[in-house]
């Protein structure tokens, strides 16, 4: 099931990623360790709203040399393309580079695949790879990536609509992606109904905890009288 109403939609994009984690620890509390990305991922443009959309998933290599003119090549990458187009929509191409130790080694990302990739209904991408040409990307697209390098090396797909697993978020094909500058996390469509009662309680909780903490004259019990409620 991918259905998402315009209002879950605008309710998403309005809260940034941390805040959707919390939200997910009160309404789904065993995905508290699990389901978003665990280390650093460069993002050139944070100020970017949040991105929310469909899980494309996608394994890559680039280090290695690969006969890029051959006929099955190009049949993959076009076929590539069918499945980033396909529904649903909007998506966010999420990216495993396979290298290992040599991670990021070529970037798959640059001004040609993010204007390409935007044509498609793409919002931006979330990889373990690297990411170049930054200045042309066109103005919108969002990306978040384990690294910046110069070059494209020998990049190509090895593998698309499959599971992938980028800095700790295991991803599967369609899933829902909630990412900004902090990171990303996979929302189940099923708790989403829930997040929303749920934002108005934590923002008083914390509002309440941070009003007792600027007060004047704030001390140990009164803030812990805040936390207690």
């Amino acid at each position: 099931m991918t259905n998402v109403t315009p209002a879950q939609f605008e309710f998403l994009r309005s809260i940034d990623t941390p805040t959707v984690c919390n939200l997910l620890e009160v309404v789904a509390p065993e995905r508290r360790g699990f389901g978003y990305t665990v280390r650093h991922l460069h993002c050139p443009f944070p100020d970017l709203p949040p991105m929310v959309g469909f899980a494309k998933t996608v394994t890559i290599k680039t280090k290695d040399a690969v006969p890029l003119g051959q006929a099955s090549y190009m049949d993959k990458r076009l076929d590539y393309l069918d499945y980033v187009a396909a529904q649903p929509a909007p998506s966010v191409v999420v990216i495993e580079d396979l290298d290992g130790e040599h991670v990021g080694y070529g970037a798959f990302w640059g001004e040609v695949q993010a204007n390409l990739h935007k044509a498609l209904g793409c919002l931006g991408t979330v990889t373990n790879g690297s990411v170049r040409d930054i200045p042309m990307i066109p103005p919108g697209f969002q990306m978040l990536a384990g690294s910046i390098s110069p070059s494209h090396a020998y990049v190509h797909v090895v593998d698309f609509a499959v599971p992938v697993n980028v800095h700790g978020m295991a991803v599967t094909s369609h899933d829902l992606i909630h990412a900004d500058r902090h990171g990303a996390v996979v929302v189940p469509l099923d708790t989403i109904p829930a997040m929303v009662p749920a934002l108005d309680k934590i923002t008083k909780q914390e509002a309440r905890i941070i009003q007792a903490a600027r007060a004047p004259g704030a001390t140990a019990e009164s803030i812990k009288a805040a936390l207690r409620g």
